[in-house]
């Protein structure tokens, strides 16, 4: 019987980028379908997961969109899942990455890029936000994506010790505004609406019904700001504001001579420190 060390030694090795998984051959066998390769497969599985989403995503409605029989695409992919892999990096080649070598000084031009690509990755598809949780991302394209964002933050001239809570900072940011841009894109779809239309009916009927609620009252002069443009150009607006903050927090780090987090002050009444 196998130790749970065992197993979940093996579930953290499992990826399609390991194990030879990725560099094996087209197929398994001579007969495969005319025309079937493991290209055609991604690409059709992409196509799939951006029409009708990941809930809904199955070999077997995969097959259907080929043409051809479930049998025959297990031909070219063991399992779901190193397929759903392999889409993930496909998509993931749509993100321009910046020139991070020859002029370091304009690592915050080059952060920029890379955080707006990626936030066009996730709003573009939105079935990758819930797939990066679940996989390792060590597919050529998000490795290639990865050194671009190490080499921008390492020519920010932040230590490593810091460099790693800017890549949070800036990327896990991107995630989060991403997804949830890309939600909300899906939900205007589904009800079969334009964002503005959406945007002003929902906002219409929470400012009727709860009128009466603190949150609500307090943000109004929030909401006031948003009046002008379109709720297109208002998550523009709001990704730009935020991605600013966090290079200005970089910047304020570049100070070797500041702490990483502020000392520890003395209690006025006793003079004891917290």
């Amino acid at each position: 019987m196998a130790k749970a060390a065992d197993r979940a030694k093996r579930a953290a090795r499992t990826s399609v980028w390991l194990e030879g998984k990725a560099r094996r051959s087209t197929s398994r066998r001579g007969d495969q379908p005319t025309g079937l390769d493991r290209d055609r497969i991604t690409a059709a599985t992409v196509r799939l997961l951006d029409a009708e989403g990941l809930a809904k995503f199955s070999m077997r409605r995969l097959a259907a969109e080929l043409d051809v029989t479930a049998m025959s695409v297990y031909w070219y992919v063991d399992t779901k899942d190193d397929l759903l892999e392999l889409a993930l990096d496909a998509v993931c080649v749509e993100v321009r990455l910046p020139d991070t070598t020859s002029e370091p000084e304009r690592w915050r031009e080059q952060l920029r890029e890379l955080a707006g690509g990626y936030r066009e990755l996730l709003v573009r598809h939105p079935w990758v936000s819930p797939l990066i949780g679940q996989f390792l991302n060590i597919g050529p394209n998000w490795l290639r994506f990865s050194l671009a964002i190490q080499q921008a933050v390492g020519n920010t001239g932040l230590s490593p010790y810091r460099r790693n809570g800017a890549i949070a900072a800036v990327f896990q940011f991107v995630y989060g505004f991403g997804t949830i841009e890309g939600h909300f894109l899906a939900r205007c779809a589904a009800a079969g609406m334009t964002q503005d239309e959406y945007f002003r009916d929902a906002v219409g009927s929470v400012n009727e019904e709860l009128a009466t609620n603190e949150a609500v009252r307090s943000a109004q002069e929030l909401m006031d700001s948003r009046s002008e443009g379109t709720v297109s150009q208002m998550w523009a607006r709001d990704f730009t504001i935020a991605l600013d903050l966090m290079i200005a927090g970089i910047e304020a780090l570049l100070d070797p001579d500041r702490p990483l987090t502020p000392p520890a002050t003395q209690d006025p009444g006793t003079g004891a420190r917290p």
